[in-house]
């Protein structure tokens, strides 16, 4: 009988287009080797155009999926993103101090498209109790402005960035760099070791699910045994390759391509 892959649960929003979200979630983990398993926070009517409505799920369900896969199947890494309120935030950072397997969390703020995803009254929940459970958190340029104020202009400036979400309490800061000029580059630090990950830039638009894919990658990189730099760099390598091989889907930014190594 073969035995079970390592096992990572995502704790995020459902994306019914399929580009982000629990979809991107699971299509990364697939990818990478490991069973991915799901705890849903929210329902998206989302496209290629944007999101069109949210509706988040009662901290009770989240509650009961999250204890429904933990107490019978057991995790080796954890995920967080779209958590929507800051009651989902404080339950899921509740349920998370609950288990030893490590924690990335993508605090994700606002869509691909500018659409909001976090009520404003949950930045602090994210602050004080969401980034202290993570063992990565990798927060892009706009989520660094919102949780810390620290604007990101130059890639010197991502060195600011990580000293400030590294304050809150996460043991490493992976700073998504995406949205400046030049090439990719993201710095991952826990105030010590600095890693900086480098990749050409792809002209490319179809980006959808960038971060919820680099997020996942790293997790599933943990819950395989890889240290947290050696997982940052296999996750960076897996996104610039799904982002070179991004699509279009719809009318709009269309998502990036999670199975490019089986057509590469």
């Amino acid at each position: 009988m073969t035995s079970a892959p390592p096992r990572v649960l995502t704790v995020a929003g459902s994306d019914s287009g399929g580009g982000a979200g629990i979809q991107a979630d699971l299509k990364t983990m697939l990818a990478l080797g490991v069973h991915g398993m799901s705890v849903i926070t929210a329902v998206t009517a989302q496209n290629s155009l944007g999101v069109q409505g949210a509706w988040e799920l009662p901290a009770e369900a989240v509650r009961a999926q999250f204890r429904s896969v933990v107490d019978d199947i057991g995790v080796q890494a954890v995920k967080t993103g779209m958590l929507a309120s800051a009651e989902l935030v404080e339950t899921v950072a509740e349920l998370l101090a609950g288990t030893d397997a490590p924690v990335v969390v993508d605090p994700v703020g606002v869509s691909k498209h500018g659409d909001a995803l976090l009520a404003a009254d949950a930045l602090d929940s994210v602050r004080t109790r969401l980034l202290p459970a993570a063992t990565v958190a990798t927060p892009n340029l706009d989520e660094v402005a919102q949780l810390t104020g620290v604007q990101v202009k130059t890639e010197t400036d991502l060195r600011c960035a990580a000293e400030a979400v590294l304050a809150y309490g996460p043991r490493w800061a992976l700073i998504k760099g995406g949205h400046l000029e030049g090439d990719a580059v993201d710095l991952l630090t826990d105030g010590t070791e600095e890693h900086w990950l480098r990749a050409p830039r792809h002209d490319n638009r179809h980006t959808h699910g960038t971060g919820c894919t680099l997020a996942s990658a790293v997790a599933s990189g943990l819950a395989k045994g890889l240290s947290v730099p050696e997982a940052g760099r296999a996750a960076k390598e897996y996104v610039t390759g799904a982002i070179a091989a991004g699509f279009a889907l719809g009318g709009g930014i269309g998502p990036v391509d999670h199975g490019w190594r089986r057509r590469s």
